[in-house]
Parts: structure tokens; sequence; C-alpha cells
């Protein structure tokens, strides 16, 4: 009886040291502002080939009126979030943190400081420990034209602590090769290594980090080698998962999944959104924990689906 107490004990004791599971999502809320900010801003829309650069506060006239989202649609965005079964969410297309809170009235924000109304940033469940690090303004290149990256430390200075970096990279390359003669992909291929070089400093030091959000390209439609003949990268997948230096061999949680959909107005679609551990942080992943969240019937709902992963605790 004495060694089954004992061993019960050890039991207790090991279960209230464990650190419970977190979850991580990514969500594209698609041109997220307020209302009273999308009027103000429709007044002196831009034109399709404009791009604003420094401060500038605008939006495309072809978005005029068919992005802005009506009280109605943030009350229903918000229901949907408040069920949302995520400790932290990296979020894209979003105007800062007075839009967020709109839709998450209950969590803590770390955004990037851009005046744009396209941000990146984490909405993160309170009471649990963060650290606001400094953007990653490299990926958003010496025009300034596409965004920054929202680096966050989870429960820093403890076991569990974890290094996750949110992007939404450029749009309108996903499949093509990055040295191709279009624009975007030759703005996309050049935020590549201002990505590698963060994923490499975390494996680097031995960090448990993830890369989550919109990568805005399909990894399964990239080639095998990154690079072409001249050196030049073409694909980015197998740029950044190199292995160089060791910890930066990366894991893609949804790599078999397939196609996604959840209910919007997209049907299922080959996933640009992912949540990419690197190889530390990767030992935590919960098998099968990969899910797509369905919205409910009726209403407007973002373009993109909320993904999500769980992961282990350690003690």
């Amino acid at each position: 009886m004495r060694l089954i107490a004992a061993a019960l004990a050890i039991s207790i004791a090991s279960a209230a040291t464990a650190a419970p599971r977190l979850t991580l999502a990514t969500w594209n809320l698609e041109w997220m502002m307020t209302p009273t900010t999308f009027d103000a801003l429709a007044t002196s829309c831009s034109k399709p080939d404009h791009r604003a650069w420094g401060d500038e506060r605008s939006i495309p006239c072809d978005l005029v009126p068919k992005a802005r989202w009506s009280d109605e649609d943030l009350g229903r965005l918000r229901e949907f979030a408040a069920n949302l079964p995520a400790d932290v969410i990296a979020l894209q297309e979003i105007d800062g943190v007075t839009a967020a809170r709109t839709i998450f009235p209950d969590r803590n924000f770390c955004f990037t400081k851009r005046r744009h109304v396209q941000n990146v940033g984490f909405a993160i469940r309170r009471g649990l420990k963060f650290r606001c690090n400094r953007d990653v303004r490299a990926l958003g290149l010496p025009e300034n034209d596409v965004r920054w990256g929202a680096d966050l430390t989870i429960e820093p200075g403890t076991p569990q602590e974890i290094r996750l970096l949110a992007v939404h990279l450029k749009a309108s390359c996903n499949r093509d090769p990055l040295t191709g003669d279009r624009l975007d992909c030759r703005t996309l291929q050049r935020q590549v290594p201002a990505l590698e070089d963060w994923i490499d400093r975390r494996a680097g030091t031995g960090e448990a980090f993830g890369v989550i959000g919109d990568f805005n390209r399909r990894f399964d439609r990239e080639r095998e080698s990154a690079r072409d003949a001249k050196g030049a990268i073409v694909a980015m997948w197998p740029e950044i998962d190199d292995g160089d230096p060791p910890g930066a061999d990366l894991v893609n949680p949804g790599v078999d999944h397939g196609a996604v959909g959840c209910g919007n107005a997209y049907g299922k679609r080959m996933p640009i959104d992912y949540l990419i551990l690197g190889q530390r942080l990767a030992r935590r992943l919960v098998a099968g924990s990969y899910r797509v969240h369905d919205y409910p019937e009726g209403g407007r709902w973002p373009d993109h689906c909320v993904i999500s992963i769980e992961l282990d605790g350690e003690r």
C-alpha cells in the first residue's frame, strides 16, 4: 500500500508540473478595418496601380464598397472568434489593434507598427505571458511597400518559451517560379532571404520557434530545387527548409491535409497559410491536431480559413 501511495503521489505531482497544451492558429481577415475607417479612406481611394509609401494610409478604389465590413459583419466575426479554441492567433490584413479589438475584445495584442491599413500581428489569450519583440522590418524590403513581420515570444524565460514570427508575404505569385518576370514574383523572391535569416538565427541559438501566417505561396507546386543554375532563388520552401543550421529542418503540419475549405464563398483550395515549426518546437506538435475551422452558415466571411495546431507543454 505504501508503494502504491508513493507512486500515486509521484503521478499527481508530475501531472501538476506538466505545462498545459498550447493552441496556435492563423487567420487572414481580408482587409479588416472598422466601418468608420473604411468610409474615411474610401473618399480618397487610390488607383489600382498606386503603391502606398511610407506612412501613407489608403485603400485601392476597386475595394469600394465590396471590401467594407459592416457592424453586423463584425458582430458575427466577434461571436465566431469568441469560440475559437486558440491561445495565440496570428492575424493578417488587419488595421492594427483598434480593428483587432472589435473582434477580440478580451485578448492582448502584439502588432507591427506600420501606419498602413494592412498590418500583421497576434491576438493572445489573457493570462498568457508574452513579449513583443522588434518588428522584422527586413521583410518589408527597402521600399517599404510590403508587410513587416511581427515577432513574439510566448512564456519568456520559462521552459515553455516559444519564439513566433507572423508573416503576410507578397501576393500574386503563389505557384510561378520566383525568377519570373512579374514584379510580384521578384518581390516575393527578395523577401525569402529575410525570412530565412530570421529562421536561421532562431535555429542557430537552439530556440523553439515557428513561422505562421499567410505565405502567399503554394508549397505543393514548388520545385524540389531551391535555386536555378545561376544560384537565383526559384522556390521558397526548399530554400528555407534546408536544415542549415540543423534546427532549421522545418515541419509543415498540414502537408498531408490537401485542400482546405471552411464554408466561406471560395470552396476548397490548396493552402497558402501555414504553421511552420522549427525542429525543436516540432517535437511538441500533437499528432493529428491540424484543424481547419468551419464558419457558421450565413453572412459574409473572410476569404481565408482559420487553421490551428496543438503543442504539448514541456515539464
